[in-house]
């Protein structure tokens, strides 16, 4: 029966930011999960290091979830939010409100991160034709951004990799540079983050009349590679959309619910975006649920009568779908009962000692971490921080040699991502670090050796 899964895998199924011929090499299949860890057809069990794409929080099979979801099941499963509202939908985003930057009074749901960017796009751009300025048509976004693969969102993105053979399909946005402050000149925070603000009022000085709105990932860029932003950017930022007339929306997929140390990023710096997508931890990583946030200025600019034609014209079939909504307010109890995200701020200290301990590595170029968001980007060499040959592909190695040794994740090129479920406890952050730590030493010194 496991060869017949593998080889019908094989056969049928084509896998999301996945080369096909390195799955066909190295497939796997997962069949069920308890707590923190997965286990596949085979019987083996790892731990979930990436928290099944950056989105677990309680662990798997949380009894509280799967009888959140058990109990609406009888009552029903879907019916649509267009026209019309359901329970837990309306339920939960009184909650949501509760909890957001306190400027955003609305909510908008849909079915991923990518959608919720997408919205938040096609508001901004309304919103400006809606209240008279329809010349405000361009969006900035920052260098090496990301925020999902729709063709609005890959718009405003700025991966290379990820998104340079679609370019023929997207509109063009300006691009602002962001602090990257392991791989600048200086390696000094402040000045990297003051010469980067600078070169964004410029921009915005230039061409403000014509700009809607400004995209961001809130203090951290995962897909960039655990980008962490220095003090005071993000602040900056969100003081020159103010300044410009700019809307600034702020991508909140990744970084919410818990995931950094606080419930939301942008609380770090008391930022209050114009618009703000979350998603991932939303349900406790349980079904696909995403939101749009907005101030209640920007509702105002599309509620009038019909004939105005300022309505929305937006939506998906599971829009605000009962189960995901359910199984959402459960999961946002649970954060106020169990404490988590100031357990997740405490742990997070523990993790960076224990992280601390790869600067001894020979190939570990820079750690980066804010709360249970971390990465490690492994180079050639530490003193010219020269990367690894990309054809070695170093990162998706190590993942293989973790894989081996009992945890899943999965690198950002020669990144290593670390993003355990929010529950993670010390001992259990303690074993999957070590992992880590192994098959960065092992993986990076075969690969160096074979270079001299």
């Amino acid at each position: 029966m496991t060869h017949e899964l593998i080889e019908k895998s094989k056969k049928h199924l084509w896998l999301p930011f996945t080369q096909m011929k390195d799955y066909d090499e190295n497939p796997l299949i997962i069949e069920s999960g308890e707590g923190i860890k997965v286990k596949d057809i085979c019987g083996k069990e790892y731990y979930d290091g990436f928290s099944s794409v950056w989105l677990n929080v309680h662990g798997h099979r949380k009894k509280e979830l799967d009888e959140a979801i058990k109990k609406q099941l009888d009552k029903i499963a879907h019916s649509t939010l267009l026209g019309m509202t359901n329970v837990p939908a309306t339920e939960l985003a009184e909650k949501l409100v509760e909890i957001s930057p306190e400027k955003l009074t609305r909510v908008f749901y849909s079915d991923s991160g990518a959608e919720a960017m997408e919205i938040a796009l096609k508001m901004a751009f309304q919103y400006w034709k809606n209240i008279g300025k329809p010349e405000k048509q361009k969006f900035i976004s920052m260098k090496n951004g990301y925020h999902g693969d729709t063709i609005g969102a890959v718009s405003v993105g700025s991966i290379d990799l990820f998104h340079h053979v679609y370019g023929a399909l997207m509109f063009d946005s300006f691009k602002a540079p962001i602090p990257y402050v392991y791989r600048s000149e200086s390696e000094d925070p402040a000045k990297c983050r003051d010469e980067c603000l600078h070169i964004l009022e410029q921009l915005l000085m230039e061409k403000h009349h014509e700009i809607a709105a400004l995209s961001i990932e809130s203090m951290v860029q995962g897909a960039a590679g655990m980008i962490v932003m220095p003090e005071g950017f993000l602040s900056g930022v969100r003081e020159l959309c103010t300044k410009y007339d700019v809307l600034m929306i702020v991508d909140e997929v990744a970084t919410g619910f818990g995931r950094t140390g606080k419930m939301f990023a942008c609380e770090y710096e008391n930022v209050q975006p114009d618009l703000m997508a979350a998603g991932k931890g939303i349900t406790g990583g349980y079904l696909p649920i995403a939101v749009t946030f907005t101030t209640e200025e920007i509702y105002e600019a599309f509620y009038d009568d019909y004939q105005t034609l300022k309505t929305f014209f937006h939506g998906h079939s599971y829009t605000g779908n009962q189960l995901g909504c359910a199984v959402a307010i459960e999961n946002l109890r649970l954060f106020e009962v169990e404490n988590i995200v100031k357990e997740v701020g405490k742990k997070a200290k523990e993790l960076q000692s224990l992280l601390a301990e790869f600067k001894q590595l020979p190939h570990v170029g820079d750690i980066r971490q804010l709360g249970f968001m971390c990465g490690i980007e492994l180079v050639l060499s530490k003193e010219t921080k020269e990367p690894f040959p990309s054809e070695k592909r170093v990162g998706y190695h190590v993942s293989l040699k973790m894989r081996e040794l009992g945890m899943l994740t999965r690198p950002m090129g020669d990144v290593i991502v670390f993003m355990p479920p929010l529950v993670s406890s010390n001992e259990e952050l303690k074993e999957m670090v070590a992992m880590m730590k192994e098959a960065i030493e092992i993986i990076t010194s075969e690969v160096a050796t074979a270079l001299v």
